[in-house]
């Protein structure tokens, strides 16, 4: 059961996960497997990602947000034949009140056009559309390959934490629909809250986030928000849905939301999912009869809840253009949401 009334987000030192002993392993694993059952989320430090790698991709992102309104939409997300790029103020809904006071630049798994699962059509995969900006894809497909190989050792953690071998994940993410964010939430001196404004869990397996700035918070089981300030040092990791779905519940898809204020603030999430097709189910060790968690291919999951999230694929739907995959949820129905009483 996740303890209802965490107020505050632990820090787990993972370099024990780069260690040959594997005791050492273990130790990370078991303090893993405390914070994804009880919280949700947690602090991560002791990884291997280079300072000059974060400093760059925050060099990226600030000369791609600079540039005027028009040159961002060249590269619009609505325009991609992948679901990549760049996304206006506006563009994602998660509540009917208002929408999140931010813009954003997502880049994904680079996956080459003549690959067979592009060819095919699979949803979310492709080459990603690059801005001509000297630097730019250098310096942001570098952040992206580092953070991308820790993602791997922390399912390494997870596997063991789940009493599985640690290399029980490690063919499942060969070209999946894995995205990095780059977001920029302007200065906003009017910046007011609104109730659960944003508030969502991840689709993926879990996400690995850089920030600098407050405002991140995080629901806990009694509908409170608790707040999850930037530590130096460290990435912010998260349960998404589909380890939720592996661990029946065990391991929770906790809810959270940016809380609107006034200050300019940069964020740099990494949504590690598996392949597309990979189909994802409760592990033998958390199935039961009564579950409520049916078997979903991850892509499939990720391109419904994209789907009613983003003002243009929405608008596709109406059209008929495009459909939700059979089976996919609804937005929301994940971690605290249905027991809070919190409206998204």
């Amino acid at each position: 059961m996740t303890e209802e009334t965490f107020t505050s987000i632990p820090v787990i030192d993972i370099a024990g996960l780069y260690a040959d002993d594997k005791a050492e392993r273990q130790k990370v694993a078991a303090a893993l497997q405390h914070a994804a059952s009880k919280i949700g989320f947690f602090y991560i430090s002791g990884h291997r990602v280079a300072p000059e790698l974060i400093g760059n991709v925050r060099e990226a992102a600030k000369d791609f947000f600079a540039q005027p309104f028009e040159k961002k939409m060249e590269r619009y997300i609505g325009a991609s034949a992948s679901h990549k790029g760049f996304v206006p103020e506006g563009e994602e809904i998660y509540n009917k009140s208002r929408p999140d006071h931010k813009e954003a630049f997502d880049i994904g798994f680079e996956v080459p056009a003549d690959h067979p699962l592009v060819q095919s059509g699979t949803p979310l995969l492709g080459p990603n559309d690059w801005p001509e900006i000297p630097g730019f894809r250098e310096k942001a497909s570098a952040y992206y390959a580092a953070v991308f190989d820790l993602g791997r050792v922390l399912f390494r953690g997870f596997a063991l934490a789940l009493g599985l071998d640690e290399n029980a994940f490690d063919d499942v993410a060969q070209f999946p629909p894995s995205k990095l964010r780059m977001i920029h939430y302007p200065y906003d001196g009017e910046a007011q809250d609104a109730p659960g404004i944003g508030a969502h869990t991840d689709y993926e397996c879990f996400t690995i986030l850089l920030a600098d700035k407050p405002g991140l918070e995080v629901l806990n089981g009694n509908g409170e928000w608790i707040d999850a300030p930037p530590i130096p040092g460290t990435f912010v990791v998260n349960i998404g849905d589909m380890l939720e779905m592996m661990t029946a519940g065990a391991f929770v898809a906790t809810a959270h939301r940016v809380r609107s204020v006034k200050e300019e603030r940069y964020s740099f999430p990494l949504f590690y999912a598996c392949d597309y097709h990979h189909e994802i189910r409760p592990l033998p060790a958390f199935e039961k009869a009564d579950t409520e968690y049916e078997a979903v291919k991850i892509g499939d999951h990720m391109w419904a809840q994209a789907m009613q999230t983003y003002s243009y694929l929405i608008a596709k739907r109406e059209r008929g253009e495009i459909a939700l995959p059979e089976g996919t949820r609804r937005t929301n129905t994940f971690g605290h949401f249905s027991k809070t009483g919190v409206t998204p």
